[in-house]
């Protein structure tokens, strides 16, 4: 899994060709951090279909509040740059995250 940040987002999820997938998290989500074995897992399970990454929004508010990421946990999937998925904070467990990844890849 790739860790972006606010000089990184731009080149590995807004230019990117394929699927990304971003994990907005924080130092002080405790949800986050439990969800982050399972986005890990579902990494592996769409190896070679999906880019996984994660950002810290600690050091990145403006870049989370430009995404329209409100609340966390959220896991969003970008397709060539755009934003055609999200879940967000109750909704964000593995089961609606595999969900939102077979519903939009196919």
């Amino acid at each position: 899994m790739l860790a972006v940040d606010k000089n990184t987002f731009q080149e590995e999820v807004l230019e990117s060709d394929g699927f990304v997938l971003v994990d907005y998290w924080s130092d002080g989500c405790e949800p986050c951090k439990a969800l982050m074995p399972d986005i890990e897992a579902l990494a592996e399970q769409f190896s070679g279909k999906v880019k996984f990454t994660k950002l810290n929004t600690t050091k990145a508010r403006r870049l989370a509040i430009g995404q329209r990421v409100l609340g966390l946990p959220t896991i969003a999937l970008y397709k060539g740059g755009e934003k055609i998925a999200e879940v967000t904070k109750d909704d964000a467990n593995r089961a609606n995250i595999e969900a939102m990844l077979n519903n939009n890849i196919g």
